[in-house]
Protein backbone atom coordinates (compact mmCIF):
# COMPACT_ATOMS: atom_id res chain seq x y z
CA UNK A 1 0.00 0.00 0.00
CA UNK A 2 1.32 3.43 -0.93
CA UNK A 3 1.08 6.53 1.21
CA UNK A 4 0.21 9.94 -0.23
CA UNK A 5 0.14 13.46 1.23
CA UNK A 6 -3.62 13.90 1.58
CA UNK A 7 -7.09 12.50 0.85
CA UNK A 8 -8.07 12.17 -2.79
CA UNK A 9 -11.06 13.99 -4.20
CA UNK A 10 -11.39 11.73 -7.23
CA UNK A 11 -15.09 11.36 -7.99
CA UNK A 12 -16.51 8.01 -6.81
CA UNK A 13 -13.07 6.91 -5.64
CA UNK A 14 -12.21 8.93 -2.53
CA UNK A 15 -9.38 7.95 -0.24
CA UNK A 16 -9.36 7.45 3.50
CA UNK A 17 -6.83 6.87 6.25
CA UNK A 18 -6.54 3.16 6.98
CA UNK A 19 -4.60 1.67 9.88
CA UNK A 20 -4.50 -1.92 8.59
CA UNK A 21 -6.51 -4.64 6.85
CA UNK A 22 -7.19 -8.18 8.02
CA UNK A 23 -7.79 -10.41 5.00
CA UNK A 24 -9.63 -13.27 6.69
CA UNK A 25 -11.46 -12.04 9.78
CA UNK A 26 -13.95 -14.33 11.51
CA UNK A 27 -15.14 -12.38 14.57
CA UNK A 28 -16.36 -9.06 13.16
CA UNK A 29 -19.57 -10.00 11.40
CA UNK A 30 -20.90 -13.17 9.77
CA UNK A 31 -18.68 -15.50 7.79
CA UNK A 32 -15.13 -14.83 6.64
CA UNK A 33 -14.57 -11.13 6.03
CA UNK A 34 -12.19 -8.46 4.84
CA UNK A 35 -11.82 -6.34 7.98
CA UNK A 36 -10.76 -2.73 7.36
CA UNK A 37 -9.35 -0.90 10.40
CA UNK A 38 -9.99 2.83 9.99
CA UNK A 39 -7.49 5.26 11.51
CA UNK A 40 -8.64 7.78 14.13
CA UNK A 41 -10.83 7.51 17.22
CA UNK A 42 -12.08 10.04 19.82
CA UNK A 43 -12.73 7.37 22.45
CA UNK A 44 -10.16 6.53 25.10
CA UNK A 45 -11.55 3.28 26.44
CA UNK A 46 -9.52 2.04 29.39
CA UNK A 47 -9.29 -1.45 27.89
CA UNK A 48 -8.58 -0.38 24.29
CA UNK A 49 -6.07 -2.71 22.62
CA UNK A 50 -5.55 -0.52 19.54
CA UNK A 51 -4.18 2.80 20.87
CA UNK A 52 -2.17 3.12 17.66
CA UNK A 53 -5.47 3.75 15.83
CA UNK A 54 -6.38 6.86 17.89
CA UNK A 55 -4.55 9.61 15.99
CA UNK A 56 -6.54 10.87 12.97
CA UNK A 57 -5.12 11.50 9.51
CA UNK A 58 -2.32 8.98 9.90
CA UNK A 59 -1.90 5.44 8.65
CA UNK A 60 -2.05 4.62 4.93
CA UNK A 61 -4.18 6.47 2.41
CA UNK A 62 -6.26 4.00 0.41
CA UNK A 63 -8.96 4.52 -2.17
CA UNK A 64 -12.31 2.75 -2.24
CA UNK A 65 -11.19 0.92 -5.39
CA UNK A 66 -7.99 -0.30 -3.72
CA UNK A 67 -9.94 -1.79 -0.81
CA UNK A 68 -12.48 -3.43 -3.11
CA UNK A 69 -9.63 -4.83 -5.21
CA UNK A 70 -8.27 -6.55 -2.09
CA UNK A 71 -11.70 -8.02 -1.47
CA UNK A 72 -12.09 -9.23 -5.06
CA UNK A 73 -8.66 -10.86 -4.98
CA UNK A 74 -9.93 -13.33 -2.36
CA UNK A 75 -13.66 -13.13 -3.03
CA UNK A 76 -14.07 -16.93 -3.29
CA UNK A 77 -13.27 -17.12 0.43
CA UNK A 78 -15.90 -14.50 1.31
CA UNK A 79 -19.01 -16.30 -0.02
CA UNK A 80 -20.71 -16.19 3.39
CA UNK A 81 -18.92 -13.05 4.56
CA UNK A 82 -18.24 -9.57 3.27
CA UNK A 83 -16.49 -6.35 4.32
CA UNK A 84 -16.38 -4.98 7.87
CA UNK A 85 -15.32 -1.42 8.68
CA UNK A 86 -13.91 -1.14 12.19
CA UNK A 87 -11.24 0.92 13.89
CA UNK A 88 -10.45 3.15 15.40
CA UNK A 89 -13.83 4.71 14.67
CA UNK A 90 -15.07 4.52 11.06
CA UNK A 91 -17.61 7.33 11.65
CA UNK A 92 -14.68 9.75 11.87
CA UNK A 93 -14.41 9.31 8.08
CA UNK A 94 -18.12 9.16 7.34
CA UNK A 95 -17.99 10.28 3.69
CA UNK A 96 -15.30 7.75 2.81
CA UNK A 97 -17.09 5.01 4.75
CA UNK A 98 -20.34 5.75 2.91
CA UNK A 99 -18.68 5.61 -0.50
CA UNK A 100 -16.96 2.33 0.38
CA UNK A 101 -20.23 0.74 1.47
CA UNK A 102 -22.19 2.09 -1.50
CA UNK A 103 -19.65 0.73 -3.96
CA UNK A 104 -19.58 -2.61 -2.10
CA UNK A 105 -23.38 -2.82 -2.12
CA UNK A 106 -23.42 -2.31 -5.90
CA UNK A 107 -21.21 -5.40 -6.14
CA UNK A 108 -23.53 -7.46 -3.91
CA UNK A 109 -21.07 -7.46 -0.98
CA UNK A 110 -22.42 -7.79 2.58
CA UNK A 111 -21.32 -4.72 4.57
CA UNK A 112 -20.87 -4.51 8.32
CA UNK A 113 -20.03 -1.47 10.47
CA UNK A 114 -18.36 -1.94 13.86
CA UNK A 115 -18.79 1.34 15.73
CA UNK A 116 -19.28 3.01 19.10
CA UNK A 117 -21.76 5.48 17.60
CA UNK A 118 -19.97 8.23 19.51
CA UNK A 119 -19.86 10.75 16.65
CA UNK A 120 -23.57 10.71 15.78
CA UNK A 121 -25.27 14.09 15.70
CA UNK A 122 -28.93 14.70 14.79
CA UNK A 123 -28.00 17.65 12.60
CA UNK A 124 -26.13 15.16 10.36
CA UNK A 125 -28.98 12.67 10.29
CA UNK A 126 -29.30 12.88 6.50
CA UNK A 127 -25.65 11.85 6.08
CA UNK A 128 -26.13 8.92 8.42
CA UNK A 129 -29.33 7.88 6.68
CA UNK A 130 -27.47 7.75 3.39
CA UNK A 131 -24.76 5.58 4.94
CA UNK A 132 -27.34 3.31 6.61
CA UNK A 133 -28.91 2.63 3.20
CA UNK A 134 -25.82 0.62 2.20
CA UNK A 135 -25.19 -1.12 5.55
CA UNK A 136 -26.20 -4.77 5.92
CA UNK A 137 -25.44 -4.95 9.66
CA UNK A 138 -24.15 -2.76 12.49
CA UNK A 139 -22.10 -4.04 15.42
CA UNK A 140 -22.67 -1.40 18.10
CA UNK A 141 -20.26 -1.32 21.03
CA UNK A 142 -22.40 -0.35 24.00
CA UNK A 143 -19.72 0.47 26.55
CA UNK A 144 -21.79 1.24 29.66
CA UNK A 145 -25.40 1.79 30.69
CA UNK A 146 -24.74 4.72 33.01
CA UNK A 147 -23.61 8.21 31.84
CA UNK A 148 -21.04 8.61 34.62
CA UNK A 149 -19.74 5.07 34.13
CA UNK A 150 -19.50 5.65 30.39
CA UNK A 151 -17.51 8.83 30.96
CA UNK A 152 -15.13 7.07 33.34
CA UNK A 153 -14.63 4.11 31.03
CA UNK A 154 -14.30 5.92 27.69
CA UNK A 155 -13.57 9.60 28.38
CA UNK A 156 -16.67 10.54 26.34
CA UNK A 157 -20.31 11.38 27.04
CA UNK A 158 -22.93 8.71 26.42
CA UNK A 159 -25.76 10.73 24.84
CA UNK A 160 -24.62 10.41 21.23
CA UNK A 161 -24.28 6.63 21.53
CA UNK A 162 -27.88 6.20 22.65
CA UNK A 163 -29.04 8.70 20.01
CA UNK A 164 -27.22 6.64 17.38
CA UNK A 165 -28.94 3.47 18.60
CA UNK A 166 -32.31 5.24 18.46
CA UNK A 167 -31.64 6.37 14.91
CA UNK A 168 -30.70 2.87 13.75
CA UNK A 169 -34.15 1.81 14.91
CA UNK A 170 -35.83 4.70 13.11
CA UNK A 171 -34.03 3.68 9.93
CA UNK A 172 -34.69 -0.04 10.56
CA UNK A 173 -31.03 -1.04 10.41
CA UNK A 174 -30.28 -4.44 12.01
CA UNK A 175 -27.94 -4.16 14.98
CA UNK A 176 -25.95 -6.61 17.06
CA UNK A 177 -24.93 -5.20 20.43
CA UNK A 178 -21.46 -5.79 21.82
CA UNK A 179 -20.73 -5.26 25.51
CA UNK A 180 -17.39 -5.90 27.22
CA UNK A 181 -17.45 -7.14 30.81
CA UNK A 182 -14.72 -5.40 32.80
CA UNK A 183 -14.37 -6.28 36.49
CA UNK A 184 -15.55 -3.45 38.77
CA UNK A 185 -16.66 -1.38 35.76
CA UNK A 186 -19.37 -3.22 33.81
CA UNK A 187 -20.04 -6.40 35.80
CA UNK A 188 -22.45 -5.05 38.44
CA UNK A 189 -26.02 -6.34 38.58
CA UNK A 190 -27.47 -2.83 38.24
CA UNK A 191 -25.31 -2.06 35.21
CA UNK A 192 -26.32 -5.30 33.50
CA UNK A 193 -29.98 -4.70 34.32
CA UNK A 194 -29.80 -1.21 32.79
CA UNK A 195 -28.17 -2.59 29.63
CA UNK A 196 -31.13 -4.93 29.29
CA UNK A 197 -33.50 -2.01 29.80
CA UNK A 198 -31.86 -0.03 27.00
CA UNK A 199 -32.03 -2.99 24.62
CA UNK A 200 -35.64 -3.80 25.46
CA UNK A 201 -36.94 -0.67 23.77
CA UNK A 202 -35.18 -1.31 20.44
CA UNK A 203 -36.87 -3.74 18.08
CA UNK A 204 -34.06 -3.71 15.51
CA UNK A 205 -31.58 -5.57 17.74
CA UNK A 206 -30.71 -8.92 16.21
CA UNK A 207 -28.16 -10.24 18.67
CA UNK A 208 -26.06 -9.68 21.78
CA UNK A 209 -22.35 -10.43 22.08
CA UNK A 210 -21.01 -10.17 25.64
CA UNK A 211 -17.23 -10.24 25.56
CA UNK A 212 -14.83 -10.92 28.43
CA UNK A 213 -12.14 -8.35 29.21
CA UNK A 214 -8.67 -9.30 28.05
CA UNK A 215 -5.36 -7.53 28.54
CA UNK A 216 -4.07 -7.96 24.98
CA UNK A 217 -3.43 -4.23 24.75
CA UNK A 218 -1.02 -4.07 27.69
CA UNK A 219 2.02 -5.16 25.68
CA UNK A 220 1.20 -2.75 22.84
CA UNK A 221 0.99 0.17 25.31
CA UNK A 222 4.46 -0.73 26.59
CA UNK A 223 5.82 -0.85 23.04
CA UNK A 224 4.37 2.62 22.40
CA UNK A 225 5.79 4.01 25.66
CA UNK A 226 2.30 4.49 27.11
CA UNK A 227 0.90 3.60 30.53
CA UNK A 228 -1.82 0.95 30.34
CA UNK A 229 -4.76 2.16 32.49
CA UNK A 230 -5.78 -1.34 33.64
CA UNK A 231 -2.27 -2.71 34.11
CA UNK A 232 -2.27 -6.00 35.98
CA UNK A 233 -5.99 -6.68 35.65
CA UNK A 234 -6.48 -10.40 34.95
CA UNK A 235 -8.43 -11.59 31.94
CA UNK A 236 -12.08 -12.30 32.70
CA UNK A 237 -13.06 -15.98 32.41
CA UNK A 238 -15.42 -16.66 29.50
CA UNK A 239 -17.86 -18.22 31.95
CA UNK A 240 -18.28 -14.88 33.71
CA UNK A 241 -19.12 -13.17 30.43
CA UNK A 242 -21.65 -15.92 29.67
CA UNK A 243 -23.34 -15.35 33.05
CA UNK A 244 -23.45 -11.60 32.43
CA UNK A 245 -25.06 -12.21 29.04
CA UNK A 246 -27.83 -14.25 30.64
CA UNK A 247 -28.47 -11.47 33.15
CA UNK A 248 -28.77 -8.92 30.35
CA UNK A 249 -31.12 -11.16 28.37
CA UNK A 250 -33.29 -11.77 31.44
CA UNK A 251 -33.46 -8.03 32.07
CA UNK A 252 -34.28 -7.38 28.43
CA UNK A 253 -37.14 -9.88 28.57
CA UNK A 254 -38.43 -8.37 31.80
CA UNK A 255 -38.54 -4.83 30.44
CA UNK A 256 -40.06 -5.91 27.13
CA UNK A 257 -42.93 -7.46 29.06
CA UNK A 258 -43.39 -4.21 30.95
CA UNK A 259 -43.37 -2.22 27.71
CA UNK A 260 -46.02 -4.46 26.19
CA UNK A 261 -48.49 -4.03 29.06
Amino acid sequence: MKSSPGPSTTECNPSGFIHSIESFGTVDGPGIRLVVFFQGCPMRCLYCHNPDTWAPKKGTLMTVHEILAQYEKNQNFYKNGGITATGGEPLLQLDFLTELFEQAQKRGIHTCLDTSGILFRREKAADYKRMFASVSLILLDLKHSDPAGHRQLTGQEQDSVLAFLDYTQECKVPVIIRHVIVKSFTDGDQELDEIGKILASHSNIRGLEVLPYHGMGEKKYEELGMTYPLKGMPDLPKEEAAKARQKILSSMQKYRKLLST
